[in-house]
Order: structure tokens, then C-alpha cells, then sequence
């Protein structure tokens, strides 16, 4: 069970437009909940200050952790009521983006697939829930190399270096500047859905899955704790399994926003203390993050309610590896990700390259898929570039863009249209060409015809946007 924290990722924001209404004074003991340098303060949003990107970008992400934020693991009685063991790791399972317009009055946040299959910080392919753990688990390995032998100080610097790898490859991914950091676990789940007395939320039909523990009658009922994890657990006997799961879980989040924003709790002083103490004892933020201050900017946001979404998905059954039949991750378009994260906030997709360059790219074929070649030329040709598919090339399994010194520039703006693919610099390149070499392997733009802008289908039977003033009722 990987996915419990996803159902609780955005309470701190919701706790914080709560404080809207009911006060700073209150709110001011949230300045002493646990923190950690994700953000440094080079890129956070400043007092006062309007992120350059148009909106305030928080990254919501639910860990499996089996420990508190000062790393105490859990009661036992915890983990019982959760009905999950005793092991844990190192995967990010939610991945929340909240785009807070500047100006605006609603709240837009999507869902990032955890098996997406991007590039990670570091180098190299993988799903991006891995970024944490291999962040956590390189800095870890540095550190003991140095000569640490304080395990509190390699334990904290790593996590640092997980959160900082995961905020990494979500920036890269969706082109959003994150403004600021709230990581969520286990504890976290079974704390702060307590203390709201509980989550509405509606079923179509009467469910059950033993996997998850799910028992659940038609209609309306209110879920918290260990019966509010089954219901957002479940994928068996669901439209969609794990799309069907994460369905849950956005309509989960909405109903708790609109739970901790009603008058019933922002009007109990007893409620909303027990929600912010839910919160500081099992929530950690970026150290830059001034709570104080970002209730003073959303005055009024909450007004507009809190609009739930997933990103474009290309194949949500895609074989990375060909040579294993298990190895299966969700297919995303960075493109597509990125042209949808900048829509959400009435801004246009990022710019194509300024004018035709110069170069001439030439795009060949060493995988086995028909047409790859003239189709990704056709998506490089759509940006701006003057390409041309050149066959096929001797087989290889990795992708990469090569270029002459002179082009270094235009080759790692190509690389990065294509999805982030490895670059080389190299004297056999002729003068005013760039090649670009599709592996086996290659996930980008164009790999699948379908007819989409950027060359590749969109998964197009998503359902709508979950909303939290909307009545959500689902299968």
C-alpha cells in the first residue's frame, strides 16, 4: 500500500485558506510545524512579491512513510487502524500541483500520474515517484563517503536531497516553477481526516474489494480514518484501476476543501485547532514558506473553490523496457504537459524557438517503430525547426542529439522539445546540421501517430474536472 498519503495532500493548503476567515492568531502556531530546505532561497516567491510565471505553485506530494516528520515511526496502533504493515519506502505517491493564479479567485490543481515515465534529476529514464529515493539514496551514499557517521544528519540531509530531486523532475516535467513544498504521510492521513470530523463523499453503487478493504454502501456517507483509506485504496472492481484510484482520491481532496472551508468548521474553534494541530505534527514544508504571509495574499481565493485535474496522458499501459512484459509505466507527453500546466492559469503554451534556426535537423530511425522518423521530424518542423526525417540508423537502444560546438545552443533546445534526450557535442557533425538518433527506447513527441499537436494521442476519455462545491458522485 503506497498510495495512502495521496488522499490528504492538499489539507495544508486548505487549512491555510481557512485561516482567511478565522484569523492569524491562531494560524501563528503553524510557523513552528517541521520544515526542510526544498526550495532555497533563490526560488521561492518572496514577501510581497508576484511569482514571474503568473501563478503560485505549490507542489503537494504524499510519501509512504512509515515515520513522523522528525522521523519517529509510527505507533503501532497507527498502522493497525491504516491496515498497512510495517515496511515502507521511498516512493513519492501523490504528486499535486497547486496552480494559484495571480489575481484570480480559483484555485486549479492536477495530478501527476506516479508511474510517469520521464527523465529524472541525475540522468537516465525512470518513473518519476523514483526521483525521491534515488535523491535520498545518492546524497546518503556521498555523505557516508565524506566520512559521516551522524545517522540523524545523513537521514535529514538525504531527505532534503529526495524532496529536492522529486521537486526537480516535477519543474522539468510540467515547466512550472515550484513557489513552495507541503509533504504529507500515513500519519498525516489518519490525523487530519479525524479532526475534520470526518469526509462526505458519494458512490453510484455499492463496492467491495478485499485488496483494499473497501466495504461500501450506495449513496452518501461520511469516511475517516481507516474506512477513508479504503475508499481512496481501491482500484479492483474500478473503471480505470489506478486512473479510477486517483479519480478518488482528487474527489477525496475536494470534499475535504469544502469540509475544512464550511462554515461548520471554520465556525468551530475546537475543529479548526485540532486541524492545525493535525497538521504540525505530521506535515513538513519547504523552510522558505511563510504561512503568515501566504494567508495574507489568498485572502478571498477560497471564494472561488478549488478545481481538481490529472495531466495529458499519451499510453497508460506503455512498455519501456520491451525486453521485460512487467516493466510498464504511464506514457506522458512533456510538451503536452507543459502547454496544459500553462493553460490552467490563462497562459499561453511555452514559446516556440524564436524564428527558423539555422540548423538543419535531420532525424533518423535506429528502433523498430514504422514512420518514428517522419513523424518526429514533423513535430520538430511544428516547433519552429527545420527538420527532415533521414531513414534509419544502425540499431541502438537510447536516443540522443548531436551537434557541432557552434550549435550547442540550438542542440539542447531540440533535445528538450523532445523530451529531455541525451545531448553530445561532436566534431562529426557537419557544419549547420544537428542529428538527432531515436533509440529503442524513445517515449517523446511523435512516437505514436494519432493526429495531436505535438504528434502524439492524448488519452481522451478522461472525465471532468472535480471540483470542490460540486456534488462528485462516482462509481
Amino acid at each position: 500500500m503506497r498510495i495512502a498519503g495521496k488522499v490528504i495532500a492538499g489539507a495544508l493548503s486548505t487549512v491555510v485558506f481557512a485561516g482567511t476567515a478565522y484569523g492569524f492568531s491562531t494560524l501563528s502556531s503553524l510557523e513552528d510545524i517541521t520544515r526542510s530546505d526544498v526550495i532555497g532561497t533563490g526560488g521561492s516567491t518572496r514577501q510581497g512579491e508576484q511569482p514571474a510565471d503568473g501563478a503560485l505553485d505549490i507542489l503537494l506530494v504524499g510519501r509512504d512513510a512509515r515515520k513522523d516528520p522528525k522521523g519517529n515511526p509510527l505507533p503501532q496502533s497507527v498502522l493497525q487502524e491504516l491496515r498497512v504493515g510495517d515496511n515502507g519506502d521511498d516512493l513519492t505517491d501523490t504528486l499535486i500541483v497547486m496552480r494559484i493564479p495571480n489575481g484570480q479567485q480559483e484555485v486549479k490543481a492536477f495530478s501527476i500520474p506516479r508511474d510517469s515515465y520521464v527523465p529524472l534529476p541525475g540522468g537516465g529514464k525512470g518513473k518519476i515517484n523514483a526521483a525521491f529515493g534515488r535523491g535520498k539514496a545518492a546524497a546518503a551514499a556521498k555523505l557516508r563517503a565524506s566520512g559521516e557517521t551522524d545517522k540523524d544528519k545523513i537521514e535529514q540531509e538525504s531527505l532534503t536531497a529526495g524532496r529536492q530531486a522529486t521537486r526537480q523532475a516535477v519543474e522539468d516535467l510540467t515547466g512550472v516553477t515550484i513557489d513552495h513544498y507541503a509533504e504529507v504521510n500515513l500519519l498525516s492521513f489518519s490525523e487530519i481526516s479525524k479532526a475534520v470530523g470526518g469526509v462526505e463523499v458519494c458512490l453510484k453503487q455499492a463496492t467491495k474489494d478485499e485488496n483494499s478493504g473497501a466495504d461500501f454502501p450506495a449513496g452518501k456517507q461520511r469516511l475517516s480514518g481507516g474506512a477513508a483509506l479504503a475508499f481512496v485504496r481501491q482500484r479492483d472492481n474500478l473503471p480505470g484501476t489506478d486512473f479510477g484510484r486517483m479519480r478518488r482520491q482528487q474527489v477525496f481532496l475536494a470534499a475535504l476543501a469544502h469540509q475544512v472551508l464550511s462554515a461548520g468548521t471554520l465556525a468551530d474553534p475546537g475543529k479548526l485547532n485540532d486541524l492545525i494541530d493535525a497538521v504540525k505534527r505530521s506535515v513538513v514544508l519547504d523552510q522558505s514558506w511563510d504561512v503568515l504571509d501566504f494567508v495574507g495574499q489568498m485572502r478571498g481565493v477560497s471564494g472561488g473553490g478549488i478545481q481538481f485535474t490529472t495531466v495529458p496522458v499519451v499510453n497508460p499501459d506503455y512498455r519501456y523496457d520491451r525486453s521485460h512484459p512487467s516493466a510498464t509505466a504511464v506514457q506522458v507527453d512533456p510538451v503536452q504537459v507543459k502547454a496544459f500546466a500553462a493553460g490552467l492559469i490563462g497562459a499561453p503554451p511555452p514559446a516556440a524557438p524564436p524564428g527558423a534556426p539555422k540548423a538543419a535537423v535531420e532525424v533518423s530511425n535506429a528502433g523498430e517503430a514504422a514512420g518514428l522518423a517522419a513523424r518526429v521530424a514533423d513535430v520538430l518542423k511544428g516547433k519552429g525547426f527545420a527538420a527532415t526525417a533521414a531513414g534509419n540508423a544502425p540499431s541502438q537502444r537510447t536516443s540522443i542529439v548531436r551537434y557541432p560546438a557552434a550549435l550547442a545552443a540550438e542542440g539542447a533546445e531540440v533535445a528538450k522539445e523532445l523530451g529531455g534526450l541525451s545531448t553530445k557535442e561532436s566534431a562529426d557533425v557537419p557544419a549547420g546540421h544537428i542529428q538527432v538518433v531515436l533509440g529503442k527506447v524513445y517515449a517523446g513527441p511523435g512516437v505514436s501517430d494519432g493526429g495531436s499537436a505535438a504528434g502524439v494521442p492524448v488519452k481522451t476519455d478522461q472525465p471532468q474536472p472535480v471540483t470542490s462545491e460540486g456534488d462528485n458522485c462516482i462509481d
